[in-house]
């Protein structure tokens, strides 16, 4: 057999190749994160987009941005101008800021998390926002005052998102809902630190009960906390989010049987708020960017912060006033902005939003 005769062998192994079907919706409503393929590729599924944000949901894979309308008519940006959103995200903010620069001026953007971020980066290259009007960074915002050490220039405006972003929320690999079976993880960045499922095995008894109290106004704090312990002196793991789940409903057992569901959705969503508070330091991170936050304001510059929960609240609050009092701020908002009616019911995420702002002296 001459060598125009042989056979491909090569070839003909990946013809034989079985042919891998993408998941599909298992029913009309897939409630597995992986098959909702539709609704993670939004420029090709639009109306699918469509009708799950118009049921007041949030597509898989997305997130809604909250406030936009009051976030601009607040800073008012102009072409030309220079400014930084803190907290990139899903970009939607980003995106809405970019279009009021007309092309002229640069935005920073800055985030934590490299999976999301990257995303990010790929979907507003696309839109036409590449590296001359904007510069995205893996970096937390408490570091933002090295942007302007860098560039020499101060920002005219500032945004700042302090909410979890859906994208992170919704996928069980990250652990951050109680709702989903996954790693009890809950880093922002999960290349770095210490999971929640470690941090648990570091904690005391009475610093795990600080830990529910301070970062979530948990009522059961004690309960959840000695019911952890236990689980640990029994060799019993807590390592996914559905573990954690369960030390919950164990430690609320006493709970009257028809007040016990609620309690035990209200107490797990307090308690992996404090986890995530604590495993990503956000509390202290806040804390330095507040405190940083003059130094990096050009004069009138103005500053708009979205917070999701009391604690952060009164952090921002107290600093602006406290700023205003020492004439540092030449104004600051005297009550929170909340988002409309109309919007949180096409976004539920949006119900627990606070949005203030001050303006640079």
């Amino acid at each position: 057999m001459n060598n125009n005769t042989q056979p491909n062998f090569e070839n003909r192994a990946e013809q034989e190749k079985p042919h891998k079907r993408r998941v599909r919706y298992s029913g009309t409503h897939p409630r597995n994160y992986k098959e909702k393929y539709k609704e993670h590729n939004p420029e090709k599924y639009a109306d699918t987009i469509e009708k799950v944000i118009q049921k007041g949901s949030t597509p898989a894979g997305m997130h809604i941005s909250i406030c936009v309308k009051e976030i601009l008519e607040f800073l008012q940006i102009q072409p030309g101008q220079v400014g930084l959103d803190a907290t990139l995200g899903y970009g939607g903010h980003t995106k809405a800021m970019l279009e009021c620069l007309k092309g002229e001026g640069h935005i920073y953007a800055l985030d934590v998390d490299p999976i999301e971020s990257a995303k990010t980066r790929e979907r507003l290259a696309k839109q036409g926002y590449g590296e001359e009007i904007l510069t995205i960074r893996l970096q937390n915002f408490a570091d933002m005052d090295l942007v302007v050490k860098e560039t020499g220039r101060k920002f005219d405006f500032v945004l700042a998102d302090l909410g979890v972003s859906s994208m992170q929320i919704d996928n069980p690999d990250r652990g951050f809902s109680y709702k989903v079976e996954g790693p009890l993880d809950l880093r922002m960045n999960p290349q770095k630190g210490t999971s929640a499922a470690e941090r648990l095995k570091e904690v005391t008894e009475e610093e795990l009960a600080g830990m529910l109290r301070e970062n979530a106004d948990e009522p059961y704090a004690e309960e959840i906390a000695a019911t952890v312990m236990k689980w640990f002196r029994k060799g019993k793991l807590i390592e996914t989010t559905t573990h954690m789940r369960e030390v919950i409903e164990q430690a609320l057992c006493y709970v009257p049987k028809a007040e016990r569901a609620e309690a035990v959705k209200k107490s797990c969503a307090r308690t992996f708020q404090a986890l995530r508070i604590d495993v990503n330091s956000e509390f202290e991170v806040l804390y330095t960017f507040l405190e940083k936050l003059p130094k990096v304001l050009a004069p009138n510059g103005r500053v708009a912060i979205l917070t999701f929960h009391s604690g952060e609240d009164r952090l921002v609050k107290r600093s602006f006033k406290e700023l205003e009092k020492a004439g540092i701020y030449r104004e600051i908002a005297r009550d929170f902005i909340r988002p409309s009616a109309e919007e949180c019911a096409r976004n539920s995420r949006a119900k627990s939003t606070k949005m203030r702002w001050a303006i640079r002296a």
